[in-house]
Parts: C-alpha cells; sequence; structure tokens
C-alpha cells in the first residue's frame, strides 16, 4: 500500500467531444483530496468544496505534500522538474466553501457522508445550480446510486464513480451505470477515469458494488472470529497476507480505512440486501461508540502514534 502505482501527468484520454476538462470535487476529506489531486496531476482545472474551511485548508496541505511525494517518483533527483510538476498541479487546484463556486464545470464528483438523505441534499442543490452539460458522480461506497440521484433532473447524467482509499495509489475505480444513466454518460465516465491513470470497472447499481459487497463479509466475518476467541487478531492477519498472499489482514485494513466507516458500509448493505452476515457485530459497535476508529483516532484493533 505504500508504493505510488498508477501515478500519471498529464495523461489525456483519446479525443473526444465530451472531454472532461474542469471538475467539482464536493468535500474535502481523505477521497475528495485524492480525487482532486489525480484530476490536477492530469492536467484538469479542479475545485473543492466543503463548508469547513479547516479541512478545505488540511486539504491543500496534504496534496501539496502527496504531490512532492509523486513528483519524486517520477523525475528522481531532477529538482527542478519536480518543482515544476508540483507547482502546475497545485496551481490547478481551488477551494472554496461556496457550493455555486463550482457548479459550471464539465463534471462534479461527490465524496461527502455516506448519509443518504444529505447526499440527495446536495445534488437536489447541484440540478438547480449546474447546466445542462455537467455531469453528476457520486463516489459512494454503498448506498444506491439511484436512490441517492432520484431527486434530480438529468438522470440521463449521472452515475457512480467508486474511488478507492488512498485515491492516488490504487489503480481501480468502479464505474456505476443507473437506470437511466445515457451510453454518452457512461463512456464519458469511463473515458474520465482512464485520463486520471485509473483501471475502470463496470458494475450495475447493486449493493456495494463490486469489491465492497466481497470484502464486506470477508471484514465481517474475521471481527467475528476475533470476538468468539478463534485466533488473535494478529495472527488472523498473518493467515490473510502469507497463506491468502493479501498486502493487508482484515483487521490492518479496517483500521486504515476506518472502523467507523466500516460500520456505516456493513450497515447499509445489511438494510438494502437483509443478508445476516452484514448484520451488526457487537464488537464493532462498541469499539465505533468508544471513539476507535483505527488510524485516523489513533486506536482500533491496534494502537498507533497519532503526529
Amino acid at each position: 500500500m505504500n508504493k505510488l502505482i498508477g501515478i500519471t501527468r498529464g495523461f489525456s484520454s483519446s479525443a473526444s467531444l465530451n472531454a472532461v476538462k474542469t471538475v467539482t470535487v464536493v468535500g474535502g476529506g481523505l477521497m475528495g483530496s485524492g480525487i482532486a489531486q489525480v484530476a490536477a496531476q492530469a492536467g484538469q482545472n479542479v475545485t473543492i468544496i466543503d463548508i469547513n474551511p479547516e479541512l478545505l485548508e488540511k486539504a491543500q496541505k496534504s496534496i501539496q505534500t502527496n504531490l512532492t511525494r509523486v513528483g519524486k517518483k517520477l523525475y528522481k533527483g531532477d529538482e527542478a522538474k519536480i518543482a515544476d510538476f508540483v507547482k502546475e498541479s497545485a496551481e490547478r487546484i481551488r477551494v472554496s466553501t461556496n457550493l455555486e463556486d463550482g457548479a459550471d464545470v464539465d463534471l462534479i464528483v461527490e465524496a461527502i457522508v455516506e448519509k443518504l438523505d444529505v447526499k440527495q441534499e446536495l445534488f437536489n442543490k447541484l440540478d438547480v445550480l449546474s447546466p445542462p452539460r455537467t455531469i453528476f458522480a457520486t463516489n459512494t461506497s454503498c448506498i444506491s446510486v439511484n436512490a441517492i440521484g432520484a431527486g434530480i433532473q438529468r438522470k440521463d447524467r449521472y452515475g457512480g464513480l467508486h474511488f478507492f482509499n488512498p485515491v492516488p495509489v490504487m489503480r481501480l475505480l468502479e464505474v456505476i451505470k443507473c437506470d437511466s444513466t445515457s451510453e454518452e454518460t457512461y463512456q464519458t465516465m469511463m473515458e474520465w477515469g482512464k485520463s486520471v491513470g485509473k483501471t475502470c470497472i463496470t458494475c450495475k447499481d447493486t449493493p456495494g458494488f463490486v469489491v465492497n459487497r466481497l470484502l464486506g463479509p470477508y471484514s465481517a466475518e474475521a471481527i467475528r472470529m476475533l470476538e468468539r476467541g478463534d485466533a488473535s487478531k494478529e495472527d488472523i492477519d498473518i493467515g490473510m497476507k502469507l497463506g491468502a498472499g493479501l498486502p493487508m489482514g482484515p483487521f490492518e485494513l479496517a483500521d486504515y480505512t476506518g472502523l467507523d466507516t466500516n460500520r456505516l458500509a456493513q450497515q447499509a448493505l445489511y438494510s438494502m440486501t437483509k443478508n445476516e452476515v452484514f448484520a451488526p457485530i457487537e464488537l464493532l459497535e462498541k469499539m465505533v461508540a468508544e471513539g476507535k476508529y483505527g488510524i485516523k483516532s489513533g486506536e482500533g484493533f491496534y494502537k498507533y502514534n497519532k503526529k
């Protein structure tokens, strides 16, 4: 997970009338800032919108640090090229707390809290503010994409673009085609995903899409094994890394993505599927209630030194 792969600079897809040149990302957290970064690296002008100015400031600092890391990978030892890359990419990104400042663009990607009503409210506002050409996409990991966009008029220009954390490193992008997504919009989203250096796969608007539908039961069963006392978290992690060839064990991965995020995803999948494998897990509920979210809080299944 610590190797930078799939990094691009100025990579562009084949010429298209629908080529995305301007992007707005709503949400300045880890996912939003990562999406903004890869778009800027690909030569696109990006606006990050968030109601929290402190989060926007943090996002800018994080992106600057990450761009420097990327530049060093791309231009080993060439300080001038590294500096140019960082400067040019960073200058393509602007931030704002005003939704109207990011409405008139080719593509808007939503990366806010995983709550259906909040996402619906955002897209309903954007539907009024944005011109007809603007494509809308949600980065939701498990909520129904159709349900999120239920209230908008431009359903033919709406779909899902599910990135993985950390966005600049993870090579996959799940492109979700909704019931009303036009073929033109779908192809534009696929083309844009490739332009920012991602390998794109397609999935219907099914609970959890491809990756989380399979990861959900895996993570849940690992937590239940620990809860039952079948094995220690350390041995389960080692077993899956050395026995299944995975880069992280399930508890390392859960701490990395966030136990609160894990819990929300499990709740959403349980609500949509009624499959008992996604039913609430007492241990996970207890840890989240205690504020043990993983790396970001300093403690999850493991303890971390917070910087």
